[in-house]
C-alpha cells in the first residue's frame, strides 16, 4: 500500500478512532488501527469488539492495500507532525512514513489478523439533528448506572411511545427522560452509554445531521465520514416511567441560574455529609431555603424567592441537583415532590420534554 494524504486530515481521523483502541485489553490485536484502500479512499478503523469507528478519507493511492498499526504510537507521531503532506508506504509488515524531513518506520501486522468490523445495515433508518441527539445524549448518560453487574442500566433506553422518540436511562438512585422527536417508527433497543458517549464526542459544529440504523443486536450511527457500530444490551429496560411523579403536593418554581449558585454554595458545607443538602418549601413566605452542614467549616442557609404550591422539605445530594440543573433549558425551574421520602421532579417551567427525578437522601 502507499497512499498521500494531508496531515491535517489523518492526524484527525485517527483521533476520532483510536478512541476505542484498547491498550489495556487481553488481545493485543484491539490496540492496533486497521489501514486500508477503499473505493478510492483511505479507511481507517479500530475496535474494542463492542464499538467499533471508522472513517473514509480522501487520499492519493498509488498502490492499494491494507495493514495494522499500534493506535497509541502512530496517533501521536502523526499529531505532532507538521501540517503537510505526508506519504504512507506500507510493505513486509512496516509502514514508513515520510513528511518532509521526517521519515519513520513502523513494525506492523498482517491486515488478516484484525478482527472483523461490523457492516452497517440499512434498515430502521432515522435522521437526528445533530443539535437535538447531543443534548437528549448529554441529560440521558449522565444517569446510566456504571455497575457493570446490571448491565441494562448501563444502558440508554430508546424507544417510541404515542409516535413521540425518547431516550431514558436510571442508576436506580436518578432518572432521566428526554423526548428527542416525533416519530411513527416503532423503536425498543438498549444502547450502551458507552457508545452514545463516543458518538458525542465525534460530532461538531459543522455536523447537520446523524443517521441511525438498527438491526436486531447493533445500531450505527452515520455522521459525515465516521460511522460509530455497537452491539446492543440485550434484556427489557425497567418500567421506569412508573417512578416519574404524575402528580405531587409541593411545587416550586424559581430562576434556573438562581437555583444552581444556592446549590453550589450549599455543595461548599455538604461535604462532611455525602452532598446532603435540605430543601425547605415555604409557601407562606413564597421562599426555597437550602441548609448544609458540616462539623468542622460550619453550616450555610440560603434563601430564595420562588413561586411556591403546598410547603414541605427534602434532602437531596448535592450534585444530583446540580447534574439535572445544568441539563434543564430555560430561563426558571420547577421543582415538585410530596414529602421527604418521595423522589423529586425536576423540568423547565412550561416544557416537560426533559425529566430529571432524584431519589431522596434519608435523614
Amino acid at each position: 500500500m502507499k497512499v498521500t494524504l494531508t496531515q491535517e486530515n489523518l492526524a484527525r481521523a485517527l483521533n476520532t478512532v483510536s478512541r476505542v483502541a484498547n491498550s489495556r485489553t487481553t488481545l493485543p490485536i484491539l490496540s492496533n488501527i486497521l489501514i486500508k484502500t477503499e473505493d478510492g479512499l483511505l479507511v481507517l478503523a479500530a475496535t474494542n469488539l463492542e464499538v467499533a469507528i471508522t472513517e473514509k478519507i480522501p487520499a492519493k493511492i498509488e498502490r492499494e492495500g491494507a495493514t495494522i498499526a499500534p493506535a497509541k504510537l502512530i496517533t501521536e507521531f502523526i499529531t505532532n507532525l507538521p501540517k503537510t503532506n505526508l506519504t504512507i508506504n506500507a510493505s513486509d509488515n512496516k509502514i514508513t512514513i515520510t513528511a518532509g524531513n521526517y521519515k519513520s518506520v513502523v513494525n506492523t501486522i498482517t491486515a488478516d489478523e484484525f478482527p472483523a468490523l461490523p457492516e452497517p445495515k440499512n434498515v430502521g433508518l432515522i435522521k437526528i439533528p445533530a443539535t437535538i441527539l447531543k443534548k437528549a445524549v448529554a441529560g440521558t448518560i449522565l444517569v446510566a448506572s456504571s455497575d457493570t453487574t446490571r448491565p441494562i442500566l448501563t444502558g440508554v433506553y430508546l424507544h417510541t411511545t404515542d409516535g413521540d422518540l425518547y431516550m431514558a436511562a436510571t442508576d436506580g438512585y436518578r432518572l432521566a427522560e428526554k423526548k428527542v422527536l416525533s416519530l411513527t417508527k416503532e423503536i425498543n433497543t438498549i444502547i450502551p452509554a458507552s457508545a452514545l458517549s463516543d458518538v458525542v464526542r465525534i460530532l461538531s459544529d459543522e455536523t447537520k445531521e446523524v443517521i441511525m440504523s438498527f438491526s436486531d443486536d447493533q445500531v450505527s450511527f452515520v455522521i459525515g465520514d465516521v460511522t460509530v457500530t455497537s452491539r446492543l444490551i440485550d434484556g427489557n429496560f425497567i418500567d421506569y416511567r412508573q417512578l416519574i411523579p404524575t402528580k405531587t403536593d409541593v411545587v416550586a418554581t424559581l430562576d434556573r441560574n438562581e437555583f444552581i449558585r444556592i446549590t453550589k454554595i450549599s455543595e461548599l458545607f455538604a461535604r462532611e455529609s455525602a452532598g446532603s443538602i435540605t430543601l425547605k418549601v415555604d409557601a407562606s413566605s413564597s421562599t426555597l431555603s437550602m441548609h448544609s452542614i458540616t462539623s468542622e467549616l460550619g453550616e450555610n442557609n440560603s434563601i430564595v424567592e420562588a413561586t411556591i404550591k403546598g410547603s414541605g422539605a427534602i434532602t437531596l445530594n448535592s450534585k444530583f441537583l446540580l447534574d439535572a440543573l445544568n441539563q434543564i433549558d430555560g430561563e426558571n425551574v420547577k421543582l415538585q415532590f410530596s414529602g421527604k421520602l418521595a423522589p423529586a421532579l425536576l423540568t423547565a417551567d412550561g416544557d416537560d420534554t426533559y425529566k430529571h427525578i432524584i431519589m431522596p437522601v434519608k435523614s
